[in-house]
């Protein structure tokens, strides 16, 4: 097994033995290994750049304030850090607590990449993942198990045909003509047995007496709808002259569309 290999940052010119002993303690509570930590003083986005990727097994940064990391200081720890290694961003001062609670640093170490991110009352702790960039893994694939069911051979099944009565094996009687099938029977789209004159007669709300001998209260009911009141019955009828049936052309109950 090799030597275990602790790297400690600081913005400061020096720190006490004692306060690099607090934060290993904080940082290894479970594992209690004497090592010789390397120590980084003053330390700078350029300060790791000597050390070989992947070469160190945990961090601890001593700083005063939890605005010391910069962006690139972290992804130069992302770098050196091993794969699962952990790192402790240690606040040895007064006011720790107050600063916890104005600190964008959980935000910057999950944008660096860094996993279990969680905040304790001397700082955060945080974790490298323990894969490398451009890692693959294969899925695990999942079969599904159909249910299976199960057959009776023995089991008596129903003749449908059984199921019909004489009136449901009856023919339908097909209608003699067309529009001759009782007085509910709408006209047919192409009518010649007079059933579509009839239908529009009674939209236009014309009676048959209106229709053969047309008479008019104002007299300008036969000369078009250009003097015909509103209310007039003959309205969108053609011109006609009073006394004489109405007639219809050819194409007047025709669609437009």
């Amino acid at each position: 097994m090799g030597q275990d290999k602790l790297l400690v940052i600081t913005d400061q010119v020096a720190v006490s033995i004692s306060a690099i002993s607090d934060a290993i303690k904080n940082l290894r509570k479970e594992q209690v290994v004497e090592v010789d930590p390397l120590i980084v003083t003053q330390a700078t986005s350029d300060s790791l750049t000597s050390l070989e990727s992947s070469s160190i097994n945990d961090v601890v940064s001593l700083c005063k304030t939890l605005e010391f990391p910069s962006d690139q200081l972290l992804r130069n720890i992302s770098r050196v850090l091993e794969p699962g290694g952990a790192v402790l961003f240690y606040l040895d001062s007064q006011t720790a607590g107050e600063q916890m609670k104005n600190t964008s640093l959980e935000r910057d170490l999950f944008l660096a990449g860094f996993l279990d991110i969680h905040r304790e009352s001397f700082g955060v702790k945080c974790k490298k993942p323990s894969w490398k960039i451009g890692s693959s893994f294969a899925l695990k694939k999942t079969s599904q198990v159909l249910p299976k069911v199960q057959i009776n051979d023995d089991e008596d099944l129903i003749d449908e045909d059984s199921l019909l009565t004489e009136e449901d094996l009856k023919k339908p009687q097909l209608p003699s003509g067309d529009c001759e099938v009782g007085i509910t029977r709408k006209a047919c789209k192409n009518c010649s047995c007079g059933r579509a004159e009839e239908e529009e007669k009674v939209k236009l709300g014309l009676t048959m007496d209106q229709i053969n001998n047309p008479q008019s209260a104002c007299g300008n009911c036969g000369l078009g709808d250009a003097f015909r009141c509103s209310t007039c019955p003959y309205k969108g009828l053609p011109k006609f002259k009073l006394g004489e049936k109405v007639a219809l052309s050819g194409n007047f109950l025709s669609s437009d569309i």
